[in-house]
Formats: C-alpha cells, structure tokens, sequence
C-alpha cells in the first residue's frame, strides 16, 4: 500500500496562514521557518519540502500579499465620479497598508537579507498596477486629469506608500484629525497637479 502523502496542498495553504499570522504577530525580526514549524504543528523539514527554504516561504508571503492587496482594491466600486473613485482606491490602499504594516513591509521594504525579488516577484504587483493604472485612465478619459496614466499611478503608490509609512510610525500627525488632513491635502495636490 503506498504511504498517504502528508506534504499536501491543503497543509501549505494551512503553513502559509500561520505564517501570515505570525508574521503579522512578531514581526520580521522574530520570523524563523522553525516558529513557523512549531506554530504549524509541522515540522521544519516540512517547510523545507513545500517551500524549499525560508526565502521560498518569504517569496509565498509576497505573492499572498499582492493577493490580498488586490482583491482588497477590487472593493472599490465605480460611481459617476472617476476622480472620488480613485480617491476611494487610494483609501482603500492605504487600509491595507495600515491593517497589514508588516506584510506591506515584506511587499515593499524587502527586510529580509535572504529573500531578493526576482522577474516573477515584480509581476506580482502587476494586477494591482493594472488596475490602479485602470482607474487613472478613467480620470483621463473624463477630461479631470492630463498626462501619462503609467506615471501617474506610479506617482500615486509612491503618495499612498510614503504616507502611509509616517502614518505607522507616528510621523504624520498626534491627532486622528491632523493625520486625515494631511492625507487630504497630498490627494488632493497631487491630482490637482495633474488637474487637465
């Protein structure tokens, strides 16, 4: 009788989960295949068979994170109104970031030395790019923006990501108030800016 396979898909998704959970939990300094292991109630070698290594776990981190990233955008829905719609995409990235600091630090800060992107790991953010450079477009189309959509996105991500960097760090502002002006006022200048 052959012997029952225990490296499943169904204990990788599990594996993939707690590593999300602990990561979230502990934090990147504290994050080891083995607590990974443990948490599993695998073991280390296990990790290893579905994963290769811990930079092989990382990388399933990242395209996880882009997973949720997108389906957390996919969200927003389409009014009359194609500059509060990317306002609203803007916000809704932003929660993510803010609900999930240091997954979007795995995604966007790369902390780990044993875990460098390669091509496919940049294609990852592709359907997140595409969707983002969608709604751009729509402004473009109904004459409340001019210029390049690719760039503007990009000058987009890089506003929702900074900002949303100094509003963990407590670096935006001390009130609730303060931090959501400030939020406000970069949108706003920024697609005033590229106002057609």
């Amino acid at each position: 009788m052959p012997r029952i396979k225990q490296r499943t898909p169904e204990l990788r998704d599990h594996v993939l989960s707690v590593a999300l959970d602990l990561l979230a939990r502990d934090g990147v300094a504290a994050f080891t295949t083995r607590s990974v292991a443990s948490a599993s109630h695998t073991s280390t070698p296990a990790i290893y068979e579905l994963f290769g290594d811990k930079s092989g776990l990382v990388r399933e981190i990242f395209f996880e994170g882009f997973r949720k990233l997108r389906r957390q955008l996919g969200q927003a829905g389409e009014s009359d109104d194609p500059r509060a719609d990317l306002v609203a995409l803007v916000g809704l990235y932003r929660s993510f970031i803010r609900h999930n600091p240091v997954l979007a630090e795995v995604m966007f800060s790369r902390p780990f030395s044993d875990f460098s992107p390669t091509g496919a790991e940049v294609k990852a953010g592709s359907s997140v790019r595409t969707f983002i450079v969608a709604r751009v477009r729509r402004c473009i189309d109904a004459g409340i923006i001019a210029g390049d959509e690719t760039d503007i996105a990009h000058v987009l991500v890089a506003l929702v990501q900074g900002l949303a960097a100094a509003e963990s760090t407590r670096r935006l502002g001390n009130s609730r108030k303060s931090i959501e002006r400030r939020w406000q006022l970069a949108v706003d200048a920024v697609l005033d800016g590229f106002s057609a």
